[in-house]
């Protein structure tokens, strides 16, 4: 067995994910968790777009989508009437080839990557404990137990995915400021039927105490029911789904035959003071926890694994200069605590008892949302935020240029029209350019020179309508981000940048 350059610690969805985009680029590693096995129970169930098209770069993307449930609509329910319904049927038409939200429950998305990682001969130690580890001269040294057996790893990175009591973390006195939000919130998994129950749409039911979501659970045939427990019972010891029922009898009208499983639970929101220390590296739920409002957790995990992954890749084939490592913190932390701060307001003003609360659940939940949907800018717009698509790094070291208003950290923009789909290229998961339009001689000669990939289409009218600027120069990184753009196909500082970074293709 190859030595591990990198050793991965915790095997939910940000470290498989990580795991096989190592794979992609043939970096050996080895990936442990402390578990027997995966998980049976899981809160996360929403996939969005971007976390699609990322997988649609390592070819697991439709696999995904066919495991799961594409909710083509929300109803929003008030004292067991349906006051309000959202289409969500191809939100994102045109902006994303996944122009949709997916439901797959958190343990069945693991299992799917899992198999995938067996295909390509990659296993998880599962029980498997990390105990100890230290910094040395050539990375990192790593103590582990198995079947209370220990075993010294060395490895030049190690990459903490273990969730939000990283013990990681921990170890590196790295802070994780944040607050917890006082109410206490509960999720089950129930065998329901009734009029706020379906196989396919989320339900949303409000009352002026709180809410609850159902949604479809597609393999199972089950429902699932996130909400808050009502606070003369938070303090109830042993709580179980039966002593909630009779306040659900008032938001929904559904009839639960039987419950598969059910947890409470405290909602936070954390952001580790920083992502990198040394050859160590935070990913997911050990960096940053949010509230559940808009399924936005496990999908923001995922995208630390694709960022850090190339950049781990490139430094470790030789194909970048090491200080790229240090743009990971910068460019997922950034957006960490963007997203806490939006997902908070949203959550606080959805579960808030005041009026401000009352008057979202009331008013703007049931009527102005349903009205804005109607229309294709709002559509848009709340697609672009809830799939993710609209982060970018323009903030970042490795983003240069603008053509139009286009910029480089900027996502690369999806077009598909007469038969050109832009996104294909990308399965290479390296780097590359995009010149739509023409390009010049001397950039198609310096392309074989350096060498550099160069994809060309030659321009449509329908191209504008994606934001490109005709005969542009759009250098793409390996996650499908700009990094350098300029309108002029000026080869000089196109060579500029990439020495600056000493950039090349990894595989």
């Amino acid at each position: 067995m190859e030595q591990p350059i990198v050793l991965i610690v915790g095997a939910g969805p940000t470290g498989l994910a990580l795991a096989h985009r190592l794979t992609h680029y043939n970096i050996p590693f080895r990936i442990i968790d402390k578990r027997p096995g995966p998980d049976h129970k899981s809160r996360a169930i929403g996939i969005h777009a971007r976390t699609l098209e990322h997988y649609d770069q390592l070819q697991v993307a439709d696999d995904a989508v066919n495991l799961g449930i594409k909710m083509p609509a929300a109803h929003i329910h008030k004292e067991t009437k349906e006051v309000g319904y959202v289409n969500l049927g191809n939100l994102g038409k045109g902006l994303s080839p996944f122009p949709f939200v997916l439901s797959l429950p958190q343990d069945e998305h693991e299992e799917l990557l899992i198999h995938q990682l067996k295909r390509l001969g990659i296993t998880v130690d599962w029980q498997t404990e990390l105990l100890s580890f230290k910094e040395t001269p050539d990375g990192i040294e790593a103590i582990v137990s198995c079947d209370h057996h220990e075993e010294t790893i060395q490895v030049s990175y190690l990459c903490g995915c273990d969730g939000a009591r990283s013990m990681i973390r921990q170890a590196l006195d790295i802070s994780f400021e944040g607050t917890t939000y006082k109410d206490l919130f509960y999720i089950a998994d129930v065998e329901a039927k009734g009029q706020a129950t379906s196989f396919t749409d989320i339900n949303l039911a409000l009352s002026n105490n709180g809410f609850c979501m159902v949604l479809p659970v597609k393999s199972k045939g089950t429902q699932r029911l996130v909400g808050i427990v009502p606070r003369l019972l938070a303090e109830k010891p042993d709580l179980t789904f039966w002593d909630i029922e009779p306040s659900l009898q008032s938001l929904l009208n559904i009839q639960v035959k039987n419950v598969n499983w059910f947890s409470s639970f405290k909602v936070h929101k954390r952001v580790a003071a920083t992502f990198r220390r040394g050859h160590v590296f935070l990913l997911g739920d050990a960096a940053h926890i949010h509230s559940p409002t808009g399924a936005q957790g496990m999908n923001t995990g995922i995208g630390d694994a694709v960022n850090l992954s190339w950049k781990l890749a490139s430094v470790i084939k030789k194909n970048a200069n090491p200080t790229i490592l240090h743009t990971y913190g910068l460019e997922r932390r950034r957006f960490a605590r963007q997203l806490v701060a939006t997902t908070d307001q949203a959550f606080k003003a959805m579960v808030s008892r005041n009026i401000r609360g009352a008057l979202l659940r009331k008013f703007v939940l049931p009527r102005i949302v349903p009205l804005a949907s109607r229309f294709t800018f709002s559509r848009k717009l709340a697609f672009r935020y809830l799939s993710q698509i609209h982060v970018r790094y323009r903030k970042s070291v490795l983003s240069e240029g603008r053509a139009g208003t286009l910029q480089g950290g900027d996502r690369l923009p999806w077009l598909q029209s007469n038969g050109v789909d832009n996104y294909q290229p990308l399965q290479s998961g390296d780097w590359q350019l995009h010149v739509y339009g023409k390009p010049t001689e001397e950039l198609e000669s310096f392309c074989k020179d350096y060498p550099l990939p160069l994809f060309n289409w030659h321009w449509q009218q329908d191209y504008k309508k994606a934001k490109f600027s005709e005969n542009a120069l759009y250098l793409v990184r390996p996650d499908g981000h700009l990094a350098f753009v300029d309108r002029n196909q000026d080869v000089a500082k196109l060579l500029k940048y990439l020495t600056a970074f000493n950039v090349s293709v990894i595989n």
